[in-house]
């Protein structure tokens, strides 16, 4: 079974450590919540952030990846250069995303 999923070119921010808690660096695949529907949605959908082999991403910095989200029906429209989405640990906002580019998206998600 293949999954359909939906690829961006995103700057992720992981907001410092006084603002979000988050201490330790991420590394490798991440899959935190995406929230697109706002700071009282609790409607998310599920995402994978995975940085470059040996790169860390430390609270308070930012980085220009790639990020997958499994598509579900009406996040298409949610998607599109310049939208920010919530990254969240549960409820609690760990990040901010930017969408800066679509990628090329399988056919049979759209």
């Amino acid at each position: 079974m293949s999954l359909d999923l939906i690829e961006v070119r995103a700057k992720i921010r992981l907001l410092p450590s006084a603002e979000s808690g988050w201490t330790q660096p991420v590394r490798g695949s991440y899959r935190p919540n995406h929230n697109f529907s706002g700071a009282d949605n609790r409607d998310m959908t599920v995402g994978v952030i995975d940085l470059p082999e040996g790169m860390d991403l430390h609270p308070g910095e930012s980085i220009d990846l790639l990020v997958k989200f499994l598509n579900w029906p009406g996040l298409d429209s949610q998607i599109y250069p310049g939208r920010e989405w919530r990254i969240q640990e549960g409820s609690k906002l760990v990040g901010i995303g930017t969408i800066i580019e679509i990628m090329g998206t399988d056919p049979r998600s759209r």
